[in-house]
């Protein structure tokens, strides 16, 4: 079937004609290795890879071995199962701040299971988090995710239909990057919040130095849980995520996309203390946090996880992923430059983007000074040249190799010599 006739026929049941995820105007139908073909046949290198989980490109040998492996002895329960339990001692192991892990199924659920978790440790209310910052789909996360109104801070302004005004109240909002607003706040209204949610890298932007440790010691100081949202960054910036990048240790942090390898798997994981409010004989008569999930654990994707997890445990795994980010990053300025253009490369070698902007930038009102309408015009070449990604985020895999390369450093030529001046 043509893909004219799929995109009109998700146009009667798919409201907007899609998922919500991603431009509807391409459906794709099978990824093997670094690349995707849509169902016209057209192939692309794949720098999206799902929104980040396919860190070792589609389809790994090893991965579609150990899930059929699975798939004979069944797939899901609804009852502990020794996948999970391995895999939830995999991530202890790695991650600095795990001493525990809960499971479920997705990042907005843990996003909003950790937040919900921070008001049952401490007795407070109120989340801080920062504007632009991305948590998920829960009412706490759309305010201020992208707002197009800037009000004055600490005020939220949610993102979406359907939150009460009720809730704005709950959430405080802080400029990311800001050491000094981040201290003012939280000084003031420290016997309020029960927990500060961040991106240690927020989407794109590097935390500033002393930043993160600043959150860590007024969290410290005023008894706030401090939240890592590491959905997109744990296992990718390092083994042991951004906080093994950086060097801070939060409270708790939130997984997803890596440890499910292609599969629907989250955890929150986090200090025993903390995560004593999931266990009912532990937890105090008010601090008892119910959560459950029908395929929380699932043994299919834990298993893809193990494997994933096992892969880049082996040597020269993140060297090479960083490498191959590093590769294409220069190639971005080097095309850049040539063309004129004012821009930046912003993020980490294994998962980054540009804006075509000068300047600093700092936080999510930096961001949306970037030129919109030459970032559009760049990926939209980037498209019709065989290259497949996010329109914010450029995500690394270890499938790509030199010819990969090769064919993007083109590609990006291409799209840096037709963006209008």
């Amino acid at each position: 079937m043509h893909q004219k006739d799929l995109i009109g026929r998700a146009q009667h049941v798919l409201p907007a004609g899609g998922f919500g995820n991603f431009d509807p105007g391409i459906i794709i139908r099978e990824g093997k290795g670094s690349r995707v073909w849509d169902e016209d046949g057209n192939e692309y290198i794949d720098l999206l890879i799902g929104s980040g989980p396919m860190v070792l490109g589609h389809g790994h040998p090893e991965v579609v071995e150990a899930v059929g492996e699975q798939l004979a002895r069944g797939m899901t329960f609804f009852a502990n199962n020794a996948r999970g339990i391995e895999l939830a001692e995999a991530i202890c192991d790695a991650v600095a701040c795990a001493e525990q892990v809960r499971f479920v199924s997705t990042g907005s659920e843990a996003d909003m299971y950790a937040m919900r978790l921070a008001r049952a440790a401490t007795g407070r209310d109120k989340i801080m988090k920062f504007e632009g910052g991305y948590h998920g789909m829960s009412a706490e996360a759309q305010m201020s995710l992208a707002p197009e109104r800037l009000v004055n801070f600490p005020v939220a302004v949610p993102d979406s239909g359907g939150i009460p005004d009720s809730l704005r109240d709950e959430m405080l909002v802080a400029p990311y990057n800001d050491i000094e607003f981040a201290h003012s706040l939280i000084a003031e209204r420290a016997d309020e919040i029960a927990g500060v949610i961040v991106e240690p890298l927020q989407r794109i932007i590097p935390p500033a130095p002393g930043f993160l440790q600043a959150l860590r010691d007024e969290c410290t100081k005023h008894g706030i849980v401090l939240i890592f949202d590491e959905v997109v960054t744990g296992f990718r910036f390092a083994y042991g995520g951004a906080q093994e990048l950086y060097g801070i240790t939060p409270d708790v942090c939130t997984l997803g996309k890596v440890i499910g390898g292609g599969f629907p798997l989250a955890a929150i994981a986090g200090k025993a203390d903390v995560m004593a409010c999931f266990d009912k004989e532990k937890a105090s008569e008010n601090g008892f946090m119910m959560q459950i999930g029908t395929l929380s654990g699932n043994p299919v994707a834990a298993v893809a996880g193990l494997k994933t997890l096992e892969i880049l445990r082996r040597p020269g795994q993140y060297e090479k992923l960083f490498a191959t980010g590093e590769a294409i990053m220069a190639s971005v300025a080097k095309h850049l430059d040539a063309a004129g253009q004012a821009h930046q490369i912003l993020g980490h070698a294994s998962m980054f983007d540009f804006l075509f902007m000068d300047g600093p930038v700092n936080n999510y009102r930096d961001v949306k000074r970037g030129d919109a309408t030459k970032y559009a015009a760049f990926n939209g070449v980037l498209r019709q040249q065989g290259i497949f990604k996010s329109p914010g985020k450029t995500y690394m895999s270890l499938a790509l190799d030199d010819d990969d390369l090769a064919q993007i450093d083109a590609a990006v030529a291409a799209a840096a010599a037709s963006v209008p001046h």
